[in-house]
């Protein structure tokens, strides 16, 4: 049995990608699922593959604090509690800071930064009642920061230090709080940013050793649950990643910044070129949820 079976864990973004892949492993353990998004088609298609029984879907913004508090709510009722929260929802934008969308920012921030705030505020008090576990999903991105993904770096720094804090308030509540960093994962959003720019899949493959490499889903997703299971502080997929945590003050440094600024001068122009040609700084099924 695992030490997950008869859990409640919430997951925000849990209608794609690594939320929803999480989502079917931890179900196939036993858990029992609370899982909030905006797009409701694909979180309805998750909920119905996986029967009712054991999960409960609601479509919530996690940029509103009384939404995901009314999606805690429900979770209390429908299931008696909370034991595990995964803030995942999270998108990104395209561009330099000196033309990025400046409404695309604040959007990003206020998902990536302000809906985390959000969804643990709102699922803390039961979390501590059941002695729980806090994921907070950052990124590699948190370790290692990238041409033309400022706002997207920020953020995830942002959060991880948020864990960090987190985790010192309410460890002597019995709550662990964990967070999660990834590369390149196959997800919606990473392959929708190579869709949209030439110049981003380009980049990826400059990048050296390891960072150039894209991971699968299922990958994620199996590294996620068994750091759930665990209750782990943090959760690196792959594995690998873990040691640019260590490596971060070199990778800021004149020693690991030549490795990147090499192809800035000639890549960062045409990726700008080409978010302006777009007409956009996110994709289009984010810009379409916002609507």
């Amino acid at each position: 049995m695992s030490s997950v079976t008869g859990k409640v864990v919430l997951i925000t973004g849990g209608a794609r990608g690594v939320g929803a892949e999480v989502a079917r492993r931890l179900h196939d353990k036993g858990a029992k699922l609370v899982l909030t998004d905006l797009d409701e088609a694909p979180l309805k298609e998750l909920a119905g593959s996986l029967g009712e029984d054991r999960v409960l879907t609601t479509v919530a913004d996690v940029r509103d604090l009384a939404a995901m508090q009314a999606a805690v709510d429900k979770a209390v009722a429908r299931f008696g509690g909370i034991d595990v929260v995964m803030a995942n929802a999270g998108i990104a934008t395209y561009g330099s800071v000196l033309n990025v969308d400046p409404a695309a920012f604040r959007t990003l921030i206020d998902v990536n930064i302000v809906g985390v705030f959000n969804t643990v505020r709102a699922a803390l008090p039961s979390v501590i009642e059941r002695r729980g576990y806090v994921l907070i999903v950052s990124s590699l991105a948190a370790y290692a920061a990238a041409p033309g993904l400022a706002p997207y770096n920020a953020a995830k720094a942002g959060v991880e230090h948020f864990a960090n804090a987190l985790r010192l308030e309410v460890a002597h509540l019995g709550v662990d709080v964990g967070s999660a960093h990834m590369s390149w994962i196959d997800t919606p959003l990473v392959r929708e940013a190579k869709a949209d720019l030439s110049t981003f899949q380009e980049m990826i493959g400059k990048l050296p050793g390891p960072l150039s490499k894209t991971t699968s889903v299922e990958a994620c997703g199996k590294a996620f649950v068994k750091g759930i299971e665990r209750r782990k502080r943090q959760i690196n997929c792959p594995g690998w990643v873990g040691l640019l945590r260590w490596l971060r003050p070199v990778l800021s440094s004149r020693i690991g910044e030549p490795q990147v600024t090499k192809f800035v001068p000639d890549l960062l122009p045409r990726m700008d070129a080409e978010v302006a040609a777009l007409g956009r700084s996110m994709s289009a099924r984010t810009e379409a949820l916002e609507k």
